[in-house]
């Protein structure tokens, strides 16, 4: 988790929204109900013509998604003729996946696992390739949506406890940590606690226990939380930037229970029939970023606190992605 408590590494799962009212007002009059018409048709002819040359790229709301969108963006405009326009901080999940299928949005990066989970509702699966493809079908089958190629690295959650523990217990995996979780404290963020993926399966896998039930903390406030010795063990993610930085130890997850959670763009169908030279771009991205440099870019805008578009462009530089279009 990051140190930032308005961004943070760790929040792949869906954020629900509040349903919009839409019962008010049924007496509508005949030239009210014309003007509406006529309203919501020039709107919609506008949208169309103003999306014409541009791509709408989200992210959600926590760093490593801000960076994976800036990183589209950029690799857009320097390698096609479009224009980008930036929705990013979209929240979770589910807002970024409705946004999409309401064509709000072209292109949002997602997790494999997050989407298998979370979006389609089964069970985790361990195989990389497995999760990926029944991602890709599914999403095209159902949404209309696709995936590009994998970015390249794996941001699955990390079990993390102080450093100092893992050295003086001599302790490196989940199995190991749960014959002293009954004097630990946990914490977790919501989302965690009430994902398929999360808390409850967990904690049946490995037969956890704590000295209390587990705190629901912003996932901004964990790292230091566990750092300051508030808590002793928290859900994080292997990409964050500050395991390193706060001398945080990743337990191994032995028995597999997560399932892989590759980053990827997400794209609409639409989107790529009107402009196949956006899965070119991102394309070029395909393997880009291995679990480590994604820690260190993390690390740049949290650690660091560097701003996101300069830290994507001098990657972008030190890949040699950022020609010219031709």
């Amino acid at each position: 988790m990051t140190a930032s408590t308005m961004t943070t590494t760790g929040s792949r799962s869906g954020t629900g929204e509040a349903p919009q009212s839409v019962g008010h007002g049924l007496h509508v009059t005949y030239a009210g109900l014309r003007v509406v018409v006529l309203a919501t048709f020039i709107f919609f002819v506008s949208s169309c013509s103003s999306r014409s040359d541009r791509i709408v790229i989200g992210s959600k709301n926590f760093t490593e998604s801000l960076i994976l969108g800036e990183l589209m963006a950029q690799q857009i405009e320097g390698h096609t003729n479009l224009r980008v326009e930036r929705r990013f901080y979209l929240a979770g999940t589910y807002i970024c996946h409705q946004g999409m299928l309401a064509g709000r949005i072209d292109v949002y990066p997602e997790y494999t696992g997050t989407a298998l989970t979370a979006i389609l509702k089964e069970e985790p699966k361990s195989d990389r390739q497995q999760v990926y493809d029944r991602v890709k079908t599914e999403y095209e089958k159902r949404f209309h949506l696709t995936l590009g190629s994998a970015f390249g690295f794996n941001d699955t959650f990390a079990m993390e406890i102080r450093g100092e523990d893992a050295r003086r217990l001599n302790i490196r995996t989940l199995s190991q940590a749960a014959a002293y979780t009954p004097k630990w404290r946990a914490g977790f963020g919501y989302e965690f606690m009430e994902r398929p993926d999360g808390y409850k399966g967990l904690a049946a896998t490995y037969g956890l226990h704590f000295a209390t039930p587990p705190r629901i903390m912003d996932l901004g406030l964990l790292a230091r939380a566990l750092k300051d010795h508030q808590i002793d063990l928290a859900a994080g993610n292997t990409t964050d930037g500050l395991i390193p930085a706060l001398d945080l130890f990743v337990l191994e997850d032995d028995r597999h229970y997560f399932p892989p959670y590759e980053a990827v763009p997400v794209i609409r169908e639409e989107t790529l029939s009107r402009h196949p030279e956006v899965l070119s771009a991102l394309a070029q991205l395909s393997g880009k970023i291995s679990d480590q440099e994604m820690q260190q870019l993390n690390y740049a805008v949290d650690g660091k606190h560097r701003d996101a578009k300069e830290v994507v462009r001098e990657f972008l530089s030190t890949k040699g992605l950022l020609t010219a279009p031709n």
